[in-house]
């Protein structure tokens, strides 16, 4: 009976989660990646760092590091090119059954119609003419996919996940790395989402940098009216042409634009309302647990994930420079009457990059307001993203 007892006792000790840290030789990588979880919990609630994706990713990456539990294979999803599903729906932890919305591609479009939903493209169908901005802002994008290629650590596909960051989407940096980097996925969609938070810091110093006083002075006009028909033909009509041109773009712009014309038809208004409210946020929190869910220790705590970093903030900084740069030029173009601050919100964080425009703007004068204005070009930088996406996975997927 005591025997018994005694090996009951030795055998729960055994297959408690911290006899196996202590028994791994790697036992300190557990404790690096409890502490990076624990600064990203931190972050999001007390710096209220993009805490609706940001603290769903930090216990995600949480859990998968507490070891014992099996909530979370690795190894089932990351190394044959075949995943076997059959295999994970039989053997598979409850993380693994909420990753299959990642892998299948399902969380970030769905994302992407809440977005649609909540997003006023008014500004852009006034003046289409901030697609050149949108377009801009994505020079980021292949300037770090080049420097990655170049550093001879990733592959193709890899250097385009990286790539992508610059676009300030995480949604389709996640779309994309989850087809082309599947073992980047942890440290690309924290990068992707640090750097969007941190865009009110990022920002600011090449704006400053890149325009005069002057030009941050200029005051721009009263935007045109948009009729009821142009909000209805502009989304039907950005995806039949991304359809044709763009294929492969056409998961994340079809849902962008789908959100969007439940919220302007005027009869959908339940739809919208629960696309931009229910719907979302149940995909947000099961989109970042099961994104933070790749971060394991022995995936997160490499070289790579340093280069990623490094990668992710040269693509944002490059892209924020291409959007301004843009605007500069049409600024010139039109005989000084676009304020070149808008095109820092040429990248996708919407709408976040064109409220830093704002306040940039008013710091030089309080009685400027460039939110509407720079809303165009935000509009444009999140379909300009995805056709950036779409164009990476036409060629290497």
């Amino acid at each position: 009976m005591l025997d018994s007892i005694l090996t009951t006792i030795k055998n729960f000790i055994q297959n408690m989660g911290i006899a196996e840290i202590i028994n791994d030789d790697n036992w300190w990588q557990y404790l690096v990646m409890y502490l990076i979880s624990g600064i990203l919990i931190y972050l999001a609630i007390a710096k209220k760092f993009e805490p609706l994706l940001l603290l769903p990713i930090a216990i995600g990456m949480l859990l998968t590091n507490l070891p014992g539990a099996d909530l979370f294979h690795l190894d089932m999803w990351m190394t044959a090119d075949n995943v076997n599903y059959g295999e994970i729906l039989q053997n598979g932890g409850f993380l693994d059954m909420l990753y299959l919305g990642v892998k299948l591609g399902i969380y970030p479009c769905i994302i992407f119609m809440g977005i649609g939903a909540m997003t006023d493209f008014t500004p852009l169908i006034a003046n289409p003419k901030y697609f050149l901005i949108g377009a801009g802002a994505q020079l980021g994008v292949f300037v770090a996919f080049s420097a990655a290629f170049m550093s001879g650590l990733y592959t193709l596909g890899q250097a385009a996940s990286i790539g992508i960051i610059g676009g300030a989407d995480g949604p389709t940096a996640i779309l994309v790395t989850k087809i082309l980097g599947p073992t980047l996925l942890g440290a690309i969609a924290i990068a992707a989402y640090s750097y969007m938070a941190l865009i009110p810091m990022i920002q600011p110093p090449f704006m400053k940098l890149l325009t005069t006083k002057k030009e941050r002075l200029i005051k721009m006009g009263k935007l045109r009216e948009v009729s009821r028909i142009e909000k209805l033909v502009f989304p039907v009509l950005v995806t039949f042409v991304t359809g044709l041109i763009v294929p492969d773009a056409l998961a994340l712009i079809g849902s962008l634009m789908f959100g969007n014309i439940l919220n302007v038809c005027g009869v959908t208004e339940r739809l919208s309302k629960t696309v931009q409210n229910e719907f979302m946020n149940i995909i947000t929190i099961l989109l970042g647990i099961s994104v933070g869910a790749t971060a394991s220790a022995e995936n997160f705590l490499s070289l790579q994930t340093v280069v990623i970093i490094l990668c992710g903030l040269v693509a944002f900084c490059v892209s924020t420079m291409g959007g301004l740069l843009t605007a500069k030029v049409m600024n010139w173009l039109s005989g000084g009457k676009i304020n070149p601050l808008i095109g820092s919100a040429g990248v996708s964080a919407v709408p976040m990059a064109a409220r830093v425009s704002q306040i940039v703007g008013q710091k030089e004068d309080p009685s400027n307001f460039l939110l509407m204005h720079a809303m165009g070009p935000n509009v444009a930088g999140v379909i300009g993203s995805a056709v950036a996406a779409g164009v990476f996975l036409s060629w290497l997927a």
